[in-house]
């Protein structure tokens, strides 16, 4: 038996779900603008017209992915404690996002109406209004919540220095920055340079700041 024959014959059958999980590993490791039907064939060896007996397009492809994800958020629970429920909720997406970090561009960037993602929104929105937030004050924490997440985590992946050379880094700029001139701005250089404190944002401190300013009142918002 050739070598193509064998390959051919341990292959998994070509199907939307394989499509979805290729497409999703393929976005992990080579980033998501290189994503194309093209290479999403190739990776699985298979003619690219051949991916379209199981699925329409490159945006149906990312809608799957973005589906296929979203699923792993936690779900918060209705007649909770709210705020554990919401820090549940955020700490799961986080997570998800942190291994995928294409993911929070299509979240923000894209209009995602899968069942998952549908799901997600509707018990999020359920967690807060029958803790006693209106429709409005629900919908309004939501966003404020996911602002936390998606800004902080694009932040995290994108910042061009790693956590751990904060210090090294804050002591190369310090001498750059005028004391006299910006005296606020070099002493908190000064102050992570000398390591004192260690520059490393707080996923968690903004997070209770948003959850603990609020409460359900519906005449207070």
């Amino acid at each position: 038996m050739s070598v193509k024959k064998k390959i051919q014959k341990t292959r998994k059958p070509l199907s939307r779900e394989l499509l979805i999980q290729t497409a999703v590993s393929f976005a992990d490791q080579n980033g998501i603008d290189t994503l194309s039907m093209r290479n999403l064939a190739n990776t699985l060896g298979v003619e690219a017209m051949s991916l379209y007996n199981h699925i329409k397009n490159k945006d149906e492809v990312l809608d799957g992915m973005v589906e296929n994800l979203v699923k792993l958020f936690y779900l918060p629970k209705l007649g909770g404690d709210w705020k554990k429920e919401m820090k549940k909720r955020a700490k799961s997406v986080r997570e998800v996002l942190t291994l995928h970090p294409w993911l929070t561009m299509l979240l923000v960037a894209r209009v995602n109406i899968g069942e998952y993602m549908l799901r997600y929104f509707n018990d999020t929105l359920g967690c807060l209004v029958e803790s006693g937030f209106t429709y409005k004050q629900a919908d309004q924490i939501l966003n404020v919540i996911d602002s936390h997440i998606y800004g902080f985590t694009l932040q995290e992946l994108n910042f061009p220095f790693a956590a751990e050379d904060y210090s090294k880094k804050a002591t190369e700029y310090l001498p750059m920055i005028p004391s006299e001139g910006l005296p606020y701005f070099y002493n908190l250089t000064k102050e992570v340079s000398s390591g004192r404190y260690n520059g490393k944002q707080n996923f968690d401190f903004g997070l209770d700041l948003i959850l603990n300013g609020l409460n359900p009142n519906p005449k207070k918002y």
